[in-house]
């Protein structure tokens, strides 16, 4: 069982201490509610770049190498994320060495130096990363999905931007700008996550996490969209198609037992070996080399995402099995033994996950800052266990053969539409 106290610190920002038994390391997480569905218009992109930029130096790390040099000789492993949920970052280190690794962390992503200098040539690193997303047929078809079922919403923008945006339209005062608006600790949490033994309890590591400004409360996000059914086709003159079916779940992401249930039905469908796409469509019929399904949750709605990559000549006809399996899931509903081999291996794959302190740090930051939940890693477990069949039913049976799909290979909307 782990161990949990929530502090909130002088500058607002909750600090939630989780004690894992039996670990060696540390991981130390901060994040805030400043991801992509964030950004104004003019700012999609922001998040991200600024992830990039605090990574460039502190008060007492000054310079990337200072950062760099400092986590290796902590022996620490760091990093960063951004989704449209969040913005994170984290290093992991022996416990022993944790202190030191929350100075570090705490320096650059508290007290960034945001250099001129820096910013410009960060610049070309990203438009590279851009590039190289767009070579990639199925990071595109992710972000076409997200256009096809977001449009023009926050949620429907790219994580990384736009050349354009990175090239020509950002300045250091409009990033600064940004941080103080969206990086408030009352929107945010900080985690310290696995043997906590060395940390001392004198009010050290509250200090270190007060290093991050007081800001006011920023602004709520915009709500999502209605589902709308549509098809967005990026057509490639290739073998190979890469193609995503975007559905909205009648579920209230604001229940965690609803989450967890759409998660086990989400299991079943597409999240194993033993599941019902896997086993027909990979199987049985050998239309993909790939196919699964993942359950995500925003902060106001659901969303199943069905996916598959497979030689193009079998496209049309997965897309139609795929769509069909989900009308007879709605319809008959799912068998009582699928039922319970998904629940069981949805609640022991988390329970393996939650062996990384990482891991346990990133659902934490999700629990608290996008849900305002709690943050112990043996309930999120524990909800998958009680999932029961007539849960899931009530899930398979609120998901509407209303589909957004998005493609990227040899294809038309119209080969789509026709179904």
């Amino acid at each position: 069982m782990s161990e949990l106290t929530t502090t909130v610190l002088a500058n607002g920002l909750p600090l939630h201490r989780i004690a894992v038994a039996g670990t060696r390391s540390v991981t130390l997480l901060v994040a805030f509610d400043a991801g992509a569905r964030t950004e104004r218009a003019e700012e999609n992109g922001m998040a991200h770049f600024l992830e990039h930029l605090v990574f460039k130096g502190g008060e007492k790390y000054p310079t990337y190498r200072d950062v760099n040099g400092a986590a290796e000789r902590v022996g620490a492993v760091l990093n960063a994320y951004t989704s449209h949920d969040l913005v994170a970052f984290h290093i992991t280190s022996r416990s022993t060495r944790a202190l030191e690794a929350a100075d570090l962390l705490t320096d650059f992503v508290g007290r960034p130096r945001l250099d001129q200098d820096e910013l410009d040539r960060e610049r070309g690193v990203v438009v590279q990363e851009i590039a190289r997303a767009n070579d990639q047929p199925a990071m595109v078809a992710e972000h076409l999905i997200d256009q096809a079922v977001f449009g023009d919403h926050p949620l429907g923008r790219p994580v990384l931007g736009t050349t354009e945006h990175l090239s020509e339209t950002f300045t250091r005062d409009g990033i600064l700008a940004f941080r103080s608006r969206r990086w408030s600790p009352a929107r945010g949490a900080a985690f310290a996550v696995g043997n906590l033994e060395a940390l001392p309890s004198d009010g050290v590591l509250d200090e270190l996490f007060e290093r991050f400004p007081t800001a006011a409360p920023p602004q709520p996000y915009v709500p999502a969209p209605a589902i709308a059914p549509r098809v967005l086709v990026t057509e490639r003159d290739s073998n190979q198609s890469h193609l995503r079916m975007s559905y909205r779940p009648a579920v209230d992401v604001t229940d965690p037992a609803r989450r967890a249930a759409l998660t086990v039905y989400s299991t079943l469908l597409g999240g194993s070996m033993g599941s019902r796409l896997f086993d027909e469509i990979r199987e049985q019929r050998g239309l993909a080399y790939s196919v699964s399904s993942y359950p995500h949750a925003y902060a106001d709605l659901p969303v199943l995402q069905l996916s598959a990559g497979l030689d193009s000549s079998k496209c049309i006809e997965a897309y139609r099995r795929m769509r069909e399996i989900v009308v007879e899931l709605r319809t008959q509903g799912p068998t009582e033994e699928e039922v319970e081999r998904a629940r069981t291996f949805a609640a022991g794959a988390r329970a393996i996950a939650f062996e990384n302190t990482n891991a346990i740090a990133r659902n934490a930051a999700q629990q608290a800052i996008v849900f305002g939940e709690d943050v112990d890693p043996d309930a999120v477990i524990e909800r998958l266990d009680r999932v029961t069949f007539d849960e899931v039913r009530e899930v398979a049976g609120g998901i509407e053969d209303e589909v957004v799909v998005a493609c990227v290979g040899p294809h038309a909307a119209a080969d789509f539409e026709s179904i």
